[in-house]
């Protein structure tokens, strides 16, 4: 399962939310990224974990050459965890860097339109709303698209790598 996305309206000209976006499950529930942030959608493949990082990195892949840090989204997101299955996919996302996100399961590209889209509802101080973008109804439910810039900060990221790297070093 190795796909390519490519093209698509990040925002439409009004400047609303409407566009294509990459929607996948979590449990019971749909998520959204845009689709010009998604660079491929690869199945699970072995991770190699890095000591001393925060437990939602799983570790990092070797994509092609390219070392690319892993983030399950479940543990981000504090889900409980479940066993991986042959739906399990990492999508590799663009922000800044490359990151990669480990999904239950990819569901469709969507065209989802503007008027469809509503901003998150206020929430507890404990919700971190920053990293919802809005909420798109449709007629069987919701999905909740993500700002995945802030979901994935790739400078926090990769100073959890850099500081990882240095502990890993021997003392002289």
């Amino acid at each position: 399962m190795n796909a390519s996305i490519h093209q698509g309206n990040e925002h439409a000209p009004d400047g609303s939310l409407g566009g294509k976006y990459l929607t996948f499950k979590l449990g019971d529930e749909e998520y959204g990224v845009q689709i010009l942030k998604v660079r491929e959608i690869i199945g699970l493949m072995d991770i190699t974990k890095v000591p001393q990082m925060p437990s939602y990195v799983k570790g990092v892949i070797n994509l092609r050459g390219k070392v690319i840090p892993v983030i399950d989204l479940r543990t981000k997101f504090s889900l409980p965890q479940v066993e991986y299955t042959d739906q399990t996919c990492i999508i590799v996302i663009d922000v800044g860097g490359m990151v990669g996100t480990i999904v239950d399961s990819v569901q469709e590209v969507a065209d989802i339109s503007g008027e469809e889209i509503e901003p998150p509802p206020p929430m507890s101080s404990e919700v971190n709303s920053e990293i919802i973008l809005g909420l798109a109804k449709s007629k069987e439910n919701v999905k909740i698209l993500l700002d995945i810039d802030k979901v994935l900060d790739v400078h926090q990221l990769q100073n959890v790598l850099d500081s990882a790297e240095t502990q890993a070093e021997p003392q002289a």
